[in-house]
């Protein structure tokens, strides 16, 4: 498989992780959009958020309680921060393997505006 983020986490390709368990990883982005942007990947190969299955609902919760307590550890979890998911060419996503995008460190604008 030609994944970088598998290559990531076998080790072959060389990230500043600030998160590792058995399931997930985290590490800095290396194009960051925020002073804080850091990606959290599950370590099993998920191409796209619409190939998750009922089998990896726990894995996929587990990124959003991985989130927050990076934004926390970053010091970021009270003045804000924002988690984004890319799905397909449409949705931006550049890497196909499941991630969110944990950003924040500075005042972002809105995507969209409140109704």
């Amino acid at each position: 498989m030609d994944c970088i983020f598998c290559k990531i986490i076998e080790g072959a390709i060389p990230s500043k992780k600030v998160f590792e368990n058995d399931r997930v990883v985290a590490f800095h982005d290396i194009q960051p959009a925020a002073p804080v942007h850091i990606l959290i990947i599950p370590k099993k190969h998920i191409a796209t958020m619409n190939d998750v299955t009922d089998e990896d609902a726990e894995v996929v919760a587990e990124l959003f309680a991985v989130a927050r307590q990076i934004a926390k550890e970053q010091g970021i979890a009270e003045s804000g921060y924002r988690l984004v998911n890319n799905v397909n060419a449409d949705g931006g996503q550049l890497v196909y393997h499941l991630h969110i995008h944990l950003l924040g460190g500075a005042k972002l604008s809105p995507l969209v505006a409140d109704i």
